[in-house]
């Protein structure tokens, strides 16, 4: 197992970043003496060479659209290497345990993965399977034979190994203007301490959350910084858990590199309790926070327990506002609860408070996923609105009780897709998007007036940019 490439780590997507889902478990194998390869599918082909040589392929899957694109990589492996040991690693992989064993992987991590994954190599080294010893199981370690919970319990931390990995120009860009800067990504934190019900987080950790040594991530930050990086994306699931901890960290970010950015993500309800930070967050260089407002139906929003109301979302804004630091909101469009009324009404925030520029398209078309696992399902009212599993897709079916939003989603699907294929502007595709909603509610739709090419480009012109990272995908 020792021998360079016997275990092999894939990545097949990270939302658009060098995937700390290989750096962190490269450093932790390397520490203990093993030499792993490490291939991001997204940005590079993998060698069916690597495949081949591997005793263990550990594939991450932390988001569905990465589970996806794993199960393709795990039948790969098996057709070029069956012998070789195949297991899935990341939110995803715990939630869908039971299908990845049939179909794709001997063995399943989550939680936190790197001390179960360093013992499942370890025990493969001294010729042992973990189905070979049901009695001593491996902590967050899920076999067919061994069903193990998610592991909660933290080794110690290693400065995530990068240096094999492919370069930050393959990744997404920090578009400020008519800047495209290079973008780094670390985490202060992981795991969360609130449990949103429509949160994958949720059923893994429980509540849970653990802070990375702020030494680790600040020699994270420098080896990126060194690599190119003038931006740096706190993935955090919410950066104010500890707030006193992120403090520090961009605090000394700014101190030794006060001409780099950064953004991050924090919950309504946090920038509601922590307004009086977020002047100090500007000056320090956050160039924007995203934020999972997901709807603004006070129904939606109980149902999905996110902690805040429609109301608190527009003083969030005010106070972001204030502080100079835009808001990019993210959605859940389409649930079994959101009215066509609720859907305009987002529409219709969005362009009053002036953020069209503010939301990414594809926000206007992400439909509720319910994972197996998943804390919807203990709603009262879930069997009135869950359907079958689907398991090879990773999430029950529900149909919407008016058959006009499933049409709608359908609809606004292809609308922003049509746009994003056009490089189409993002008021054109929310007019867009706009237009079918209000077509499917029956009423008129606004007509556009003709313009001139100098016309646009005037309005265009007129326009704030927005700072934001060129991958919008958010699941």
């Amino acid at each position: 197992m020792r021998s360079p490439g016997a275990v092999l780590l894939v990545s097949c997507y990270e939302l658009g970043h060098q995937p700390l889902g290989l750096a962190e478990p490269l450093a932790i194998l390397r520490a203990a003496g093993y030499a792993p390869a490490a291939v991001d599918t997204a940005v590079e082909p993998l060698p069916d060479t690597a495949v081949v040589a591997a005793r263990l392929v550990a594939i991450s899957v932390p988001m569905h659209t990465a589970l996806r694109l794993g199960v393709a990589v795990a039948r790969r492996v098996r057709a070029l290497n069956p012998a070789a040991r195949v297991v899935c690693y990341g939110l995803y992989a715990a939630l869908n345990a039971r299908y990845l064993l049939r179909e794709a992987a001997d063995a399943v991590l989550g939680g936190e993965v790197e001390p179960a994954l360093l013992a499942l190599v370890r025990a493969l080294e001294d010729g042992r399977w973990v189905t070979d010893s049901p009695d001593d199981p491996i902590p967050g370690v899920t076999t067919r034979a061994v069903v193990s919970p998610p592991a909660l319990t933290r080794a110690p931390f290693a400065v995530p190994a990068r240096d094999t990995l492919p370069p930050l120009d393959r990744y997404a860009r920090l578009r400020r203007g008519d800047e495209a800067l290079l973008a780094g990504y670390v985490e202060a934190t992981r795991g969360c301490l609130h449990t949103c019900r429509h949160c994958p987080i949720t059923p893994v950790y429980g509540g849970r959350f653990f802070a990375v040594p702020r030494a680790i991530v600040l020699d994270d930050i420098r080896q990126q910084v060194r690599a190119g990086a003038r931006h740096i994306t706190f993935g955090d699931p919410d950066f104010l858990n500890g707030p006193t901890h992120s403090l520090r960290i961009t605090r000394a970010l700014h101190a030794e590199f006060p001409d780099v950015t950064f953004d991050a993500t924090i919950k309504v309800e946090h920038i509601l309790e922590h307004r009086a930070l977020f002047p100090e967050l500007r000056d320090l260089g956050c160039a924007f926070i995203v934020s999972a407002v997901e709807s603004l139906s006070d129904t939606v929003l109980s149902r999905l327990d996110k902690g805040h109301t429609r109301a608190d979302v527009a003083v969030a804004l005010d106070i972001l506002r204030a502080a100079a630091i835009p808001l990019r909101p993210t959605l859940v469009a389409f649930t079994p609860w959101t009215t066509l009324d609720d859907y305009l009404d987002v529409l219709d925030f969005v362009a009053a408070h002036g953020l069209i520029d503010q939301v990414d398209p594809i926000q206007y078309a992400i439909r509720l996923l319910v994972p197996p696992g998943s804390a919807l399902l203990d709603l009262p009212d879930a069997p009135a609105w869950r359907g079958a599993l689907d398991d090879a897709n990773f999430t029950y079916r529900w149909d919407h009780p008016d058959p006009r939003m499933d049409q709608l989603y359908h609809h606004v699907s292809a609308a922003v897709e049509a746009g994003r294929a056009a490089g189409a502007d993002s008021s054109a595709t929310f007019a867009a998007v706009r237009g079918l909603a209000l077509s499917a509610a029956g009423r008129p739709v606004p007509t556009v007036p003709d313009t001139t090419e100098t016309d646009r480009e005037l309005v265009l012109a007129a326009r704030r940019p927005v700072p934001h990272l060129t991958e919008s995908w958010f699941c």
